[in-house]
């Protein structure tokens, strides 16, 4: 039997490239959102339609000044509740802690309650590791396309995620992206991307993104293996710098 995605071994800190990534990607594509995640999801969807939507938008200036006072009262009723880090851990790996389904709801890049993200889909598939993800308007670069820097930060979180696959976390020390043809807008990708080599430290993956059967970009990701106790230091820096953990709520 899978492990409860609750359990008290779920709530251990996890991020992309653990050991157990693989296992919590599935657990929680599979687990019912609580009504709690369900809001968060709901709300960051509403969000993230709004970001679109302000892209390029012909409004006038009396018709957005409304919608910036709508905006603003409700900002006003989130600073009611102020939190800090969701994290236990680095913000290249984000570590995930006291809330199982931290990491997931927020993450820049696979976050459906964070506005940000696009977000991407990911699931393990016979040792390869497999995604999704369709770039709205605001990600738009060249006309009609996604800005490589988009692409870039989706290829990190993807390949980042690819090195659990090697069974141990680690930092990105290199990212190297080639750009093979456009990225289209409002369209469904597909990510695919496996471990090419371990040696001591190092993890090396590579990766693709098509458009159907178009290659749009590749890319080659080296991970650092870290000593855990630099990860703790970092964690105290921050605490002392931006107060401690907070923000993520209950599930």
């Amino acid at each position: 039997m899978s492990p409860d995605p609750s359990s008290s071994a779920s709530r251990q800190p996890a991020g992309p490239g653990s050991p157990d990534w693989t296992e919590r990607l599935r657990q929680m594509a599979a687990a019912p959102a609580s009504p709690r995640r369900a809001e968060l999801h709901r709300t960051g969807d509403a969000l993230r339609r709004i970001v679109h939507r302000l892209h390029g938008n012909p409004a006038p200036a009396d018709e957005l000044a409304a919608v910036a006072d709508d905006l603003e009262r409700l900002a006003e009723r989130l600073d009611a509740f102020p939190g800090g880090s969701i994290y236990e851990g680095f913000g290249e790996s984000p570590l995930a802690g006291r809330d199982p389904h931290a990491f997931f709801d927020h993450s820049p890049m696979l976050g459906r309650a964070n506005p940000l993200a696009p977000p991407v889909t990911l699931w393990q598939e016979d040792g390869v590791m497999r995604g999704r993800v369709t770039f709205g308007q605001a990600y738009e670069g060249p006309p009609g396309c996604a800005h490589g820097g988009y692409v870039a930060a989706a290829f990190d979180e993807v390949l980042g995620s690819t090195q659990s696959l090697a069974g141990r976390p680690g930092m990105t020390g290199r990212l190297i992206v080639h750009y093979r043809s456009p990225t289209p807008l409002h369209t469904e990708l597909a990510f695919e991307a496996r471990v090419v080599n371990v040696s001591g430290r190092k993890t090396i993956t590579h990766g693709t993104l098509h458009a159907g059967d178009r290659l749009c970009a590749e890319a080659e990701g080296l991970f650092v293996a870290i000593d855990l106790a630099k990860v703790a230091e970092l964690r105290r820096q921050r605490d002392d710098q931006f107060g401690g953990l907070g923000g993520s709520g209950s599930a």
